[in-house]
């Protein structure tokens, strides 16, 4: 394991780091997480990795998953936390801006991504802050996700996001019924200053 600082948490029986330089899972990563329902033997795409927590819960019932994160050491993180938790040989790692490696012609059972929804217009000044930068209005980068994962899912496929009212959760829903989708609210937390909503899509 490398030098820099890294903290640790468990989720029932499983255990995992987080890297400082690595986004930490919070109540938005914990309601995709309680939320999850994998089916045995699923293709499963998450994007966004982090530290993984996702892409190793999904491994326990998928066939195959890829975990996809911009960021370099989420992706060295996430696969720590595999080898950790006796999935490593079930998840493929890829460290990209989204989906852009992936051919057209691969196709997914269920997408996962807790999106970046903060309304920050300037680049992100590092790694870590990619994981909430959401570009103008708080939905560029869950626009441009959707754009290309609508190309990669199946027939019946489900695409779970998490966004948040700080960004226009209405616009999203839009855009996925724009592309085929039918689209519900899962589940909803509330805070002081914001409400995050997990969007379940499926391509009809």
């Amino acid at each position: 394991m490398r030098d820099e600082g890294f903290k640790e948490f468990s989720y029932g029986d499983l255990r995992f780091i987080v890297f400082d330089d690595v986004y930490e899972p919070a109540e938005d990563t914990f309601l995709l997480v309680d939320n999850l329902r994998v089916r045995d033997g699923e293709t499963v795409l998450d994007v966004g990795t982090g530290c993984g927590i996702l892409a190793v819960i999904s491994a326990f019932k998928a066939s195959r998953v890829v975990a996809i994160d911009i960021n370099p050491s989420a992706v060295r993180c996430a696969r720590i936390n595999a080898e950790i938790n006796g999935v490593l040989e079930k998840i493929d790692f890829i460290c990209c801006s989204l989906l852009s490696p992936l051919r057209n012609n691969v196709a997914f059972d269920l997408a996962l991504f807790n999106a970046p929804y903060l309304p920050i217009r300037e680049k992100p000044k590092d790694w870590l802050s990619y994981a909430w930068t959401g570009g103008r209005g708080g939905n560029e980068v869950a626009r441009k996700f959707i754009a290309e994962a609508s190309r990669r899912m199946k027939t019946g496929g489900r695409i779970m996001l998490i966004q948040s009212s700080l960004s226009d959760i209405n616009e999203i829903l839009g855009e996925f019924k724009r592309r085929g989708f039918k689209t519900r609210i899962v589940a909803k937390r509330s805070f002081f200053f914001e409400r995050i909503a997990l969007i379940e899509a499926v391509k009809t």
